[in-house]
């Protein structure tokens, strides 16, 4: 016979950031808290997002490798190979359970236009 576990996850409610330009994060005008949370990048006149990821730290993972490229991010070279930064804006918000978040916001996203952002291959 096998074990049955009923896991009943909590609601989470996220406080995000107002929405930040790209070039203000990257000139230090704006600093992300080093703490775990979710992320989400897009044109200033969208709806739709460039990214929306996860990160332990943001200031970490935003900052210094989405924006600034000092370190690897899966999506930061592509955008700034590819689009026009001084359009894009971002916002985050902190959160203990990172994982959890990015995965129903790539699902919401998905319901929301049939595919997930340009710059997330997968959840």
């Amino acid at each position: 016979m096998t074990e049955k576990q009923i896991i009943k996850i909590p609601e989470i409610i996220l406080e995000w950031s107002e929405w930040y330009p790209w070039e203000n994060i990257k000139n230090g005008i704006i600093k992300l808290p080093a703490q775990p949370g979710v992320y989400e990048a897009k044109y200033i006149d969208a709806d739709e997002k460039l990214t929306i990821g996860k990160a332990s730290n943001l200031k970490m993972r935003v900052q210094q490798g989405l924006v600034e490229g000092k370190i690897p991010h899966s999506a930061g070279e592509k955008i700034r190979s590819n689009e026009d930064v001084s359009k894009i804006v971002v916002r985050w918000a902190t959160t203990d359970r990172p994982s959890a978040v990015e995965e129903e916001l790539h699902k919401q996203y998905k319901e929301k236009f049939g595919k997930l952002p340009k710059y997330v291959d997968h959840t």
